[in-house]
């Protein structure tokens, strides 16, 4: 039987792969590269897969882990209740539940026309920016609307009205390949009806979010930022058309500008932050950094409904139940990769890189030896993503600003893991607002600066597109 070398240079032969095309040819896995995570990487690829501590966590540590999993995938109640360490729900709300938009952990999902709220997606909301809003621009990047403020909320505690329902139709768009073939994309449409609270501004931006996957968000937050801003500096100096560049956003701890990584836009700067806005937004909950609800002065009701806050003023979320959720967010373990020596992977490897993919999804890091938990530091991982700002062009515009990142800009989304979606959330329904049905229809919205990347796979034959798909499926 022929040795694998020889086997895989068939096959890019077949797949039409010349030795004079500048992309590496990959006819081996690279060592250690099935491991994702470095050393936290775990094995399981089934439903529960993206919902493992790190697999070099102690014993000793996997207690914490698992009291902030219940905390993350348990319900919280309405205030008040005699469940005190889970009450003060709402008054406005998305979801009762962090695991209820990060099903399993994984991704969500625009809502089904049939469904009565959305749950695992949300609908941002901002008016543009004026130098009258500058401080508020600061600190929170944005102006949100003035009546019904920086998050849509379609679910409400009783005797306070839900902010309204929302709805997603969708066109067709045709895109074409060389060869002929032909697939339908299906292009958005959002509907936001039943405004309980009068009409917005007439200038009102929506941005639709679908929550992320939570795995190796630890690993994400311990990537030097040097690390990080060197990406943004070689594309600049590359000038291929690729320029990446660092969001920076406002720090509630701190008080100051930092660099921002995590969400859709990177418009937060590190994991406890993004946890204490997802408590605030989706579900109503106060903590000691954002002690406040999540209601406008339009908004009576909510804003004279009960708290959940202690006697003592303790937060609904205490302090205590805050670590526990950011230590279970921080380990939560990216899966290994699969069939990473197979020809077709190897193939498909190498038209990533022919399609110039790996320009902005950056494959590998070490973490720093400083890292916020010591299983996470100085391990070798493979997210795919320089966590920078790039123009993605007008087909993906929400016409947004967040920040620095403008309306036509989108944090690069890690890929580790993204073969496991259907095993794990029991969909295969990608990008911000969960448009694209598959992976190709992800890869073929790509604009911007991604357009010369979209247009090479437009060129790729049946058998490449395939090659393709095994290796994103692989990751």
């Amino acid at each position: 039987m022929p040795s694998l070398p020889l086997r895989l240079s068939a096959l890019l032969l077949a797949l039409g792969l010349s030795a004079c095309d500048d992309a590496p040819k990959f006819t081996q896995a690279e060592p250690g590269e099935a491991r994702s995570g470095g050393g936290t990487t775990v094995r399981k690829t089934d439903q529960n897969a993206f919902s493992l501590p790190s697999a070099n966590l102690p014993p000793s540590r996997r207690v914490d882990f698992s009291v902030g999993n219940s905390f993350f995938r348990n319900p919280w109640v309405i205030a008040p209740s005699t469940t005190t360490a889970r009450d003060g729900l709402g008054p406005l709300f998305n979801t009762n539940a962090c695991q209820g938009c990060h099903i399993k952990d994984g991704r969500g999902h625009p809502p089904a026309p049939d469904a009565r709220n959305a749950v695992s997606m949300l609908i941002r909301l901002s008016i543009p920016d004026t130098p009258a809003y500058a401080k508020v621009i600061e600190q929170q990047g944005v102006v949100p609307e003035p009546v019904y403020g920086g998050q849509f909320q379609d679910m409400a505690v009783p005797g306070v009205t839900p902010e309204g329902k929302v709805r997603v139709d969708y066109s067709p768009v045709m895109v074409r390949f060389k060869d002929g073939t032909e697939v339908e994309l299906r292009k958005p449409s959002l509907n936001i009806t039943q405004l309980n609270y009068g009409p917005m501004h007439p200038d009102t931006r929506f941005s639709a979010r679908v929550a992320p996957p939570m795995i190796g968000l630890g690993l994400l937050e311990a990537i030097p930022e040097e690390a990080i801003l060197a990406n943004a500096d070689a594309q600049a100096k590359a000038k291929n058309g690729i320029a990446g560049r660092p969001n920076r956003v406002w720090d509630d701890m701190q008080q100051k500008t930092v660099l921002g990584r995590f969400g859709w836009k990177a418009g937060q700067p590190n994991l406890n932050q993004q946890n204490v806005h997802a408590f605030s937004g989706d579900m109503g909950l106060t903590t000691h950094l954002r002690p406040f609800d999540d209601c406008t002065d339009a908004q009576t009701a909510c804003k004279q409904a009960p708290s959940g806050n202690g006697p003592d003023g303790e937060p609904e979320v205490s302090d205590n139940i805050l670590r526990l959720v950011l230590f279970y967010t921080r380990n939560l373990a990216v899966p290994a990769r699969r069939d990473v020596s197979t020809p077709q992977v190897l193939a498909g490897k190498t038209l990533f890189y022919q399609a110039g993919c790996q320009s902005c999804h950056t494959p590998k890091y070490t973490t720093a030896a400083d890292a916020a938990e010591a299983e996470l530091a100085n391990q070798v991982i493979r997210p795919y993503s320089d966590l920078l700002l790039h123009d993605m062009g007008d087909g993906l515009a929400d016409n947004r600003t967040e920040f620095q990142a403008g309306g036509r800009d989108w944090r690069t989304p890690p890929l580790w893991g993204i073969g496991l979606t259907q095993a794990v959330s029991g969909h295969t329904q990608f990008l911000h607002d969960g448009r694209a049905r598959n992976l190709l229809e992800a890869v073929l919205w790509h604009g911007g600066e991604a357009k010369a990347a979209q247009q090479q796979v437009l060129s790729f034959n049946t058998e490449q597109r395939a090659a393709l798909l095994a290796f994103l499926n692989s990751l």
